[in-house]
């Protein structure tokens, strides 16, 4: 199946494409969130290979990503809010219109998974299910030690990068890309906290995941130090009590390194795994 881009304008006018492989008869659609700092098109393997299981897959680009028209730098800032009331919402349209028949899904990896969550929290009827691949809060707590320990930090010293260089250095220092400022302040505020909030929102983010209630499936990987498997569960604590499937896949499973970005090449044993 050929991938095609679905061209997408949000509200405030930013400009994005949205990845679509749509197989012949779906059986149901993923809105695919990516991580932080990866652009859409990195996705593709994974998506072809659901696909030829019968899921119509469409990646989300991030703003300041790969097809975004805008990028992040000292004239370019934004942080949660749009992401989740602006660009989510754009995509959600598009592919209501191309698949208004088929059940959706909702998933992402690693920040992705976050920010599904708090979609589901804004707005419980957009999917009806989640699915998380190497996702889980940065919460420091829920990190084991030794790591737990230099995590505030390090969760400290982002932002004033960020800040000081007008976007974080992602690609200089080696984690995630050029990202805004916006987004790394309310991640870093998640990552210390606990608790997931943004500026402007004028919702308690923590109070709505707890309303949302989407059977999850969830894979988790052996060697991913970003997202072991109690970073996981504390995000999953803030959904309500709904049917969980959790998966730990080892290299042994996976045909590769079992980390938190090498299944993407290599996803088989994750889309069986989501699909069951």
């Amino acid at each position: 199946m050929e991938a095609r881009e679905l061209p997408l304008r949000s509200s405030d006018g930013h400009v994005s494409g949205l990845l679509a492989v749509v197989p012949a008869s779906p059986t149901a659609s993923l809105l695919w969130l990516p991580a932080m700092g990866v652009a859409a098109r990195h996705y593709l393997p994974f998506a072809d290979a659901l696909a030829a299981r019968g899921i119509a897959v469409f990646v989300h680009e991030w703003r300041g990503n790969g097809s975004s028209s805008l990028r992040a730098g000292r004239h370019g800032d934004w942080n949660y809010h749009p992401l989740l009331t602006i660009d989510l919402p754009c995509s959600e349209a598009a592919v209501a219109a191309t698949l208004p028949d088929v059940p959706r899904i909702l998933g992402g990896h690693s920040l992705g998974g976050q920010l599904a969550c708090c979609r589901l929290g804004l707005e419980p009827d957009s999917a009806s299910a989640l699915w998380l691949v190497a996702s889980g809060s940065p919460y420091w707590r829920a990190f084991p030690a030794p790591m737990r320990y230099w995590l505030p930090m390090a969760y400290r010293f982002l932002p004033w990068l960020a800040d000081r260089h007008g976007a974080l250095p992602g690609k200089r220092i080696g984690f995630a890309g050029q990202e805004a400022r916006g987004v790394i302040h309310d991640w870093s505020r998640s990552a210390i906290s606990g608790r997931y909030a943004t500026t402007g929102l004028g919702i308690d983010l923590d109070r709505a995941l707890a309303r949302a209630a989407p059977p999850v499936r969830a894979v988790s990987f052996d060697d991913d130090w970003l997202a072991p498997p109690g970073s996981l569960d504390f995000l999953l604590s803030k959904l309500s009590d709904a049917e969980r499937r959790l998966f730990h896949l080892d290299s042994g499973a996976l045909g590769v390194r079992a980390d938190h970005f090498a299944w993407m090449k290599q996803p088989a044993a994750v889309v069986d795994a989501l699909i069951d």
